[in-house]
């Protein structure tokens, strides 16, 4: 099961437009990752993989992520997760990152 978490942080006054993604995805070996994609929209940014042997570990790590992100402000744009996204346009670059993961090019 694949979990996709796409968030935003925009605000022109201070020049600011952030991305973050997290993803949980099945490994081939059976643990789980969590990836975690984060930089400025219109750039590569940077990606880290980090590996749990079971899947409520992850689940914790990610929802920890999540709510850090929350309070510096980041908005979350979409979800496969049961989270409630905020309304952004649907040319949203986080929300091009979490289609991206499923094997498309990054449009970042």
């Amino acid at each position: 099961m694949q979990c996709i978490v796409a968030m935003e942080s925009i605000c022109p006054a201070e020049n600011r437009f952030r991305f973050y993604v997290l993803s949980l995805d099945e490994t081939l070996f059976g643990d789980v990752a969590l990836v975690r994609e984060w930089g400025r929209i219109g750039t590569n940014g940077r990606r880290r993989l980090d590996l749990f042997d079971d899947r409520v570990r992850a689940f914790s790590t990610l929802e920890e992520w999540l709510e850090r992100k929350r309070r510096r402000g980041y908005k979350v744009v979409e979800s496969s997760w049961p989270i409630q996204p905020a309304r952004v346009s649907p040319r949203s670059p986080a929300r091009k990152a979490a289609n991206a993961s499923n094997g498309q090019a990054r449009p970042y």
